[in-house]
């Protein structure tokens, strides 16, 4: 821990700072850390006179916080106990405010009102510390601590010698076949050090392969039946769960349980499964639900039992491990969830009798689902990322309150059983990028679908007629990259328009249109400008077929106001325009997400002067594009947003953009293919803002200078560019 105690120090013998919060999620180690700062204090020369200690924990009583730093300083006497709480505060005021004092508060679960105590708020000018922990970041803002530290796990080479330390030399070096099994039981505690502690005492005796082999085996089956962890690692995990505001945040903290091991979630999807869940409560349209889940995903996050992970989240190994003990063990509670990821066998069905979860992701083991379960409670069921070949035509017959079905990512799988039908209760279908060929009929008894994605399915060639129309409460329709050909989900451009406008709830829309003359009259129609949209532009050669002229500029006429994410491939006869401003300038006002693939006509992408929240730029395959954004000089910022830069087999590309531009959220760039680009659009002054960034200072790129001299560009410090995680150039042959 001396890397983040160095950085805790640095801020305490800061003057200017005098409130610092260490935060990070419980066993990581932040109660041995204050422990450190504290016994520094003692064996240190310094100013503070006084050194405070005191242990706060959840539901802490002002009177009682009182009494522990009156024992500190001498009111302690039986008489002072018993006075009055401003009493007392103001004999604590007295002394303390004599004194250069360093408070040190451990375990805090919700803000100490310090005025109440006696204690005065630290400052610049009475040069007072206050460091404290918790297992909560926004504790930390309540108490207006200007530094805020997470604590976070250990890396692996630290956990792996903390985890050898707690074994011993003796035990390791018991059998050839021991340390590399020992590798694989520290790599389960995931880095937490009191993880690491409690397994690498208990497996300090265990002096055969074979011992250390099963150990492996509970820990990523069973972990709660490992000693030690059910009762003493995941009781002390179990205070940040009690702690959670409510119980719909719980029951979200549990779905994420549902996931394997080390998945990256998407935000996204946790608004849909929630939605479709009915956790949340009922909404009117999908943007206030996701407002709702990123509010629940965000107190999660600062609760430290999620990892962000920028637009996904991700659930440390030991959290959620204690989330299926709490699932599962404590069934009382509602949730009963059973997951079995990445199993080699068939599910046994018999136990989803009472379960209301089940997940079976990434079990590549299951080829065939034979045997019917009879799952009456059963609300979601996860069956992604598996090698699905069949599912038995009456598998769906007893389930009536499922209402997630999420079969994607089954390549192999080619039919849906007939015995969908019996899924009256489905929300929330998902046959993303599966071999699905037809749609049977009988999906359209599925009234109550709120979510349909069936995008990359690109064997399917047979949908029935006026299938959308059987779902009228429909709000997400995803069909991007629908069918072998963009016409097997609506026959012509009147079947698309007629069946969208039915749709009188849908708020999020994807779609790829092929037919040039089809995306000119799109935006005349009233889904398209209400419909959050994701729009792929794909020429009719990439179907075998001649493709048809578009002009960017017809792009720009378009009244698409929510359009967020647009794609354009294959387009051959596609040509930048020529105009400086388009005849709509709010057209490009939603759009963040921009690729351009294989269009070989288009020479820039000036239009994106007009996409002032762009973040995610991918350009491959443009053979004569030269230019960006052009040399032209613009009022506006371009690019003032954009996280990620992807640009790649453009050999013509010589310049982004002619002057510098301003980037601080940038943290992608990725350039490949890319011969005669010789500079970034990047100086000093691209990560100035008005949000307080210091004044950045350049630095050399560690390349060989000759090829620095021939790429003619410096690569700017995390200083300039704070948000920046990596950086790759290619320079192919030059």
């Amino acid at each position: 821990m001396e890397p983040i105690f160095d950085q805790v120090w640095r801020h305490v013998e800061d003057e200017q700072v005098g409130m610092i919060g260490l935060y990070g999620m419980g066993g990581v180690g932040k109660t041995t850390l204050l422990t450190h700062i504290h016994n520094n204090f003692n064996r240190t020369r310094n100013d503070f006179n006084l050194v405070i200690w005191i242990v706060v924990s959840k539901g802490h009583k002002i009177e009682v916080i009182q009494d522990k730093i009156g024992e500190k300083i001498g009111l302690s006497s039986g008489e002072w106990k018993h006075k009055e709480q401003h009493e007392k505060a103001k004999d604590i005021f007295g002394i303390l405010n004599t004194k250069k004092f360093v408070l040190l508060m451990d375990d805090l679960w919700e803000p100490v009102k310090l005025t109440e105590v006696g204690v005065l708020a630290p400052d610049s000018r009475n040069k007072f510390k206050i460091v404290f922990t918790t297992r909560s970041e926004e504790v930390c803002g309540q108490m207006d601590a200007q530094k805020k530290i997470k604590v976070g796990c250990l890396t692996w080479e630290k956990a792996w010698n903390l985890f050898q330390e707690k074994v011993g030399k003796e035990t390791l070096l018991l059998h050839p076949d021991i340390p590399e099994h020992a590798e694989i039981v520290a790599k389960e505690c995931g880095g937490l050090p009191l993880a690491l502690i409690t397994v690498g005492r208990v497996m300090a005796c265990k002096k055969t392969p074979q011992e250390w082999k099963h150990a492996v085996q509970v820990l990523r089956r069973f972990a709660s039946e490992f000693s030690g962890m059910g009762d003493k690692v995941f009781p002390l995990l179990k205070f940040s769960y009690d702690n959670l505001p409510s119980q719909k945040v719980k029951s979200c903290f549990l779905y994420c349980a549902l996931f394997p091991e080390d998945f990256v979630i998407r935000k996204d999807d946790l608004v849909y499964f929630w939605m479709c869940e009915d956790i949340l409560d009922e909404y009117g349209n999908v943007e206030e639900a996701k407002n709702e889940s990123y509010h629940i995903i965000g107190t999660l996050l600062t609760s430290c039992l999620l990892e962000d992970e920028g637009d996904s989240v991700k659930m440390h190994d030991v959290i959620r491990d204690m989330a299926l003990w709490l699932a599962c063990d404590l069934g009382k509670e509602g949730e009963n969830i059973l997951v079995d990821t990445g199993v080699y066998h068939a599910p046994n069905v018999a136990k989803w009798k009472n379960a209301k979860r089940v997940s079976l992701m990434g079990s590549s083991g299951i080829k065939s689902l034979d045997e019917t379960p009879r799952s009456p409670n059963l609300l979601t069921l996860f069956l992604r990322g598996s090698f699905l070949k069949r599912i038995v035509d009456d598998y769906f017959d007893f389930m009536p309150t499922l209402r997630v079905l999420d079969l994607s990512e089954n390549i192999l799988i080619t039919q849906l059983p007939f015995g969908v039908s019996n899924l009256v209760s489905l929300q929330h279908l998902n046959l993303s990028k599966t071999g699905i060929k037809r749609l049977p009929v009988e999906i359209m008894t599925c009234a109550c679908l709120k979510y349909l994605n069936l995008e990359h399915t690109f064997k399917l060639d047979y949908v029935p007629p006026n299938l959308l129309s059987s779902f009228p409460l429909l709000k997400v329709l995803r069909i991007l990259d629908c069918g072998s050909s963009n016409r097997v989900f609506f026959y012509n451009e009147k079947t698309m328009i007629d069946e969208l406008q039915g749709l009188k709830h849908l708020d999020v829309l994807s779609l790829t249109v092929g037919d040039t003359s089809c995306f000119l009259n799109l935006d005349s129609h009233h889904i398209l400008v209400t419909c959050t949209l994701t729009l792929c532009l794909k020429g009719e050669e990439y179907y075998g077929n001649p493709s048809s002229y578009l002009d960017l500029s017809d792009v720009a006429k378009a009244n698409m106001k929510y359009l967020d994410t647009l794609q354009i491939k294959r387009m051959v006869d596609l040509y930048s325009w020529k105009k400086t401003r388009p005849a709509n300038p709010s057209c490009f006002l939603g759009l963040q997400f921009v690729e351009v693939v294989d269009c070989t006509n288009l020479k820039n992408l000036v239009w994106l002067v007009f996409a002032p929240n762009l973040s995610h730029l991918h350009v491959y395959g443009c053979s004569k594009m030269t230019t960006i954004l052009g040399m032209e000089r613009r009022e506006t910022a371009p690019f003032a947003k954009l996280t990620v830069l992807h640009l790649s087999k453009l050999p013509q590309l010589w310049i982004i953009c002619e002057n510098f531009l301003p980037v601080p959220f940038l943290k992608k760039i990725l350039i490949s293919g890319c011969p005669v680009l010789g500079k970034l659009p990047l100086n000093s002054s691209s990560a100035q803002t008005d949000l307080g960034f210091e004044s950045p200072v350049l630095t050399p790129f560690p390349l060989p200078p000759s090829l620095c001299w021939d790429l003619g560009w410096v690569l700017v410090d995390s200083v300039c560019l704070p948000n920046l995680s990596v950086a790759l150039w290619s320079c192919g042959g030059g």
